[in-house]
């Protein structure tokens, strides 16, 4: 009897010293239920960069371009417009550039690409101008030449040059443009551009003069 009772004792302490598996936290949550999976981050990609507006911009000498044929990776490539306007496409040679448009450009070489390509698909975008440059006279806190971006506006411009100095009267700021051989000044409306009214916020052309009295 004594045995019997000796090897029950022995059996539940042996059952006492074991150790109880732990539920997991993460399967099980204070009432008894599945705990809620966490949200994962979203892995969208996250919207394109507007592209610059260059489609209407002339080509010039020095300008940096981008040439991009669809499939061809070694067609296409950043170039450099030389001095003669011309630059240097693989299998074509020297092609004409400066005086032309981003699209006109594209075009052509598609058409002379045909030779060597079925359906060529071209792009190309000017990616730094250094071709054309305005000026800023007067009461800014850098005067002289800046070198223009495509699509360059007033408000762009006067930022480049890291805006007026303290003294600049803004009410009579203007810009003297060559047009038509006649010389052209025209009103700036600093303060209702920076309202974020666009008709204010006036497009640049390559050799304009702003000045800030």
């Amino acid at each position: 009897m004594k045995l019997r009772v000796l090897f029950i004792l022995a059996f539940l302490g042996v059952a006492l010293v074991l150790p109880v598996p732990a539920l997991n936290a993460q399967d099980k949550d204070a009432a008894g239920k599945p705990a809620a999976v966490p949200e994962q981050p979203s892995l969208a990609p996250p919207p394109p960069a507007a592209a610059a507006p260059s489609d209407s911009y002339v080509i010039g000498a020095s300008d940096v371009i981008s040439i991009t044929v669809w499939k061809e990776a070694t067609l296409s490539g950043s170039l450099l417009v030389r001095p003669d306007g011309m630059i240097t496409v693989p299998l074509l040679g020297d092609v004409q550039a400066s005086g032309l448009t981003p699209l006109v450009l594209g075009d052509q070489i598609a058409a002379k690409l045909k030779k060597y390509i079925q359906d060529p698909k071209v792009s190309v975008v000017v990616t730094a101008i250094h071709s054309k440059v305005i000026f800023l006279l007067g009461e800014f806190s850098k005067k002289g030449s800046i070198e223009m971006t495509p699509g360059m506006t007033l408000l762009q411009a006067i930022a480049s040059a890291s805006g007026f100095s303290d003294f600049a009267n803004v009410k009579k700021v203007y810009i003297l443009r060559d047009e038509g051989g006649k010389r052209l000044r025209i009103p700036v409306h600093y303060k209702e551009a920076l309202k974020g009214n666009s008709e204010f916020d006036l497009v640049l052309k390559p050799g304009d003069t702003i000045v800030a009295p």
